[in-house]
């Protein structure tokens, strides 16, 4: 993340969107389960608000920078944080009882790594988990402040099949002008 991006992420008023806004809008009629894992949490706004919610949280974190910012703060808690590439999860197989991520995909370089993660997370996650998936859509004022940046959104008309593709079943995509919120189940 470029430093602005990276400011605003760590920002209060952006802790204000995602618990009042962006979290309820996913998590509504959502159960999660008991161990759950979170990509891409950057500095851990959405872990915060997670880990209140779960019994056991893995946030699986790409940059070395922020998993060990994320790891030292989450140091006693019931989150562990693995500093990894979720593309290629280093985890057992039909582990998790749910899976998320919040506003991360579009930093996902490509189409085809951004497919290995929805088959990766489908890879670890339990039968009958529950994946949960929320992003941005593609705007010029977010392309602006990627600046610098990986900026890569996802069309949410793609989805249902991405998602199917990747093993999961009973999909819904919802989506708005800001952004989508995608629920779907590993058979």
């Amino acid at each position: 993340m470029n430093e602005t991006h990276l400011e605003l992420c760590a920002s209060d008023e952006w802790r204000e969107i995602v618990t009042e806004r962006i979290l309820p809008w996913a998590l509504r009629d959502v159960a999660l389960g008991p161990d759950v894992i979170e990509v891409g949490p950057g500095p851990g706004i959405t872990t915060d608000a997670l880990r209140t919610a779960v019994a056991r949280l893995t946030a699986v974190e790409l940059d070395p920078d922020l998993a060990g910012a994320l790891s030292d703060r989450m140091h006693g808690t019931n989150v562990e944080v693995l500093h990894a590439d979720a593309t290629a999860l280093p985890l057992e197989d039909d582990r998790y009882s749910g899976a998320v991520s919040f506003t991360m995909l579009h930093h996902v370089p490509t189409a085809e790594l951004q497919d290995r993660l929805l088959a990766e997370l489908a890879r670890v996650l339990a039968p009958q988990g529950v994946l949960v998936l929320s992003d941005s859509v593609a705007s010029d004022d977010l392309a602006a402040l990627h600046h610098d940046d990986v900026y890569n959104p996802i069309d949410p008309s793609t989805l249902p099949a991405r998602l199917a593709r990747a093993g999961f079943t009973a999909v819904d995509v919802r989506a708005n002008e800001f952004g989508f919120v995608a629920h779907a189940i590993k058979p």
